[in-house]
């Protein structure tokens, strides 16, 4: 095995190796719990998805799609190191206001936020659990 390879990790959603840096170990965790546990399609998951906000290029760690391929789900991922913020939640929540999901989930792997968009507004509830829902 080379070194790349050890310092590598297989992103089923982009259909390559990429650093397995600590925040790509959290995103490539999240993804097998989105595609076993969730049982969202890999055809309709994103990583590394574009998006202009403002003007500027962005990028989401993860979104899943809905049936009409509109974004359902933001997931943003953080390293074990670095604590979820008030500042971090404030990054998906500004992501949402050009992606327009339902559920946004902020992970660094050892805590975990989930969110649900109330109504068509900006107000959103805290959830315990990423509910089960066929995207």
């Amino acid at each position: 095995m080379t070194s790349e390879a050890k310092n590598t990790i297989f992103d089923p959603l982009r259909r390559k190796q990429v650093a397995a840096t600590p925040e790509e170990q959290v995103r490539q965790s999240v993804i097998r719990w989105l595609l076993d546990d969730q049982k969202i399609p890999i055809s309709r998951m994103a990583s590394e998805w574009s998006f202009k906000y403002n003007g500027l290029l962005y990028r989401a760690d993860i979104v899943a799609f809905a049936r009409d391929l509109s974004p359902a789900l933001l997931v943003e991922c953080k390293a074990p190191d670095v604590p979820i913020t008030r500042e971090v939640i404030d990054q998906g929540l500004r992501y949402n206001r050009v992606l327009n999901v339902r559920y946004m989930m902020w992970t660094n792997s050892k805590d975990i936020f989930i969110c649900e968009r109330i109504g068509e507004g900006p107000e959103y509830r805290f959830l315990e659990t990423l509910p089960n829902f066929a995207i």
